[in-house]
């Protein structure tokens, strides 16, 4: 069965905000000037999950088309956040050394946003968090 946005996002209230190589990658990506915390409403890249994935099926935030009904794996693979894409790998539970990987290549690549979100889930694809996804029981 095709997970859907708000399965996603029932399955990412379980996990954990805060995981070190995200909050690493932050850092880093601010050195970089590409991304920057100020101006957010949302504490941590799950706060900020939570927040997109509860407007989904509407316009939400940045006026998305809503005409077809998406999946989760849609969902994930257009988002342009970088913090966002690689912390969704590392609280499912991706393997450690996948994480490190996306990480250094997201830092090497062009420094536009969707360039890094690419570099990211070109290492770590929906079909390596979706199982990991599928494992844990909804609150």
């Amino acid at each position: 069965m095709v997970m859907s946005p708000r399965q996603l996002r029932r399955k990412i209230l379980k996990l954990k905000a805060q995981p070190p190589i995200t909050q690493a990658f932050e850092r880093a990506l601010a050195r970089q000037s590409t991304w920057s915390e100020k101006g957010v409403w949302y504490k941590s890249q799950k706060e900020h999950w939570l927040g997109w994935l509860s407007e989904y099926d509407g316009p939400g935030f940045y006026g998305r088309k809503t005409k077809r009904r998406r999946s989760a794996e849609f969902a994930y693979n257009h988002i342009v956040c970088p913090p966002m894409v690689l912390w969704l790998g590392e609280a499912a539970g991706v393997a450690r050394s996948l994480v490190m990987k996306a990480k250094r290549l997201a830092l090497a690549a062009p420094p536009s946003l969707p360039s890094k979100s690419s570099a990211i889930r070109n290492v770590v694809p929906w079909s390596l968090i979706e199982p990991k996804l599928s494992k844990r029981k909804s609150p």
